[in-house]
């Protein structure tokens, strides 16, 4: 689910806590949470609602300044149903945290090259891809890609792993490698 910055600020000063869409189907569910820009949006409730059971309460807690802003907005909005989610700022991405932890002891390598080398499966490209975001930060990934030797579906799905352990950053265009990823990068370029 795509959140707009502004409304990103202003659920993670509690000004908003509530955001409508028009789906074929929820792309969240009560109880689950959502990684955003920001860090965790905890997802408290998804309910279905008709157009007409729109307060004006719930309006204002979108961000909207009346219920004919709303309206406005939901005239935009497209086909689907009308849905009403609740969320709330749970805390900063942990994987921020872990990007900067760049003090890691002979343990901590030696169990993140089991991760990578199960990343590897029969066809490395680990060290591949983290030496050409190390060369190439804010590069577009469609040219990282294309160097590697992939397309750009499966470079950026490689990426998305070595982000979920902490090891790169994205940014505007391209990535980089977080601290954490330049220990990593560091330490395995001594093993080979």
């Amino acid at each position: 689910m795509l959140i707009r910055e502004d409304a990103l600020a202003e659920i993670e000063t509690g000004k908003i806590d509530t955001l409508f869409r028009r789906w074929k189907k929820p792309t969240v569910q009560t109880g689950g949470t959502l990684m955003t820009a920001i860090g965790v949006l905890a997802i408290e409730a998804v309910d279905t609602l008709e157009r007409e059971q729109v307060s004006a309460d719930d309006a204002r807690r979108a961000g909207f300044g009346s219920v004919a802003a709303w309206q406005e907005w939901y005239e935009r909005a497209g086909p689907g149903t009308l849905y009403r989610i609740r969320v709330r700022f749970e805390g900063l991405d942990p994987r921020q945290a872990l990007r900067q932890d760049d003090d890691l002891s002979a343990d901590d390598l030696e169990n993140m090259d089991a991760v990578l080398d199960r990343f590897d499966g029969k066809t490395p490209w680990v060290d591949r891809v983290m030496e050409l975001i190390a060369a190439n930060p804010a590069r577009a990934a469609q040219d990282l890609a294309e160097q590697a030797g992939f397309d750009k579906v499966q470079f950026k799905t490689r990426v998305r792993r070595l982000k979920g352990i902490g090891l790169t950053e994205s940014l505007e265009v391209g990535y980089r490698l977080s601290p954490r990823g330049q220990v990593v990068l560091a330490h395995r370029r001594t093993l080979g």
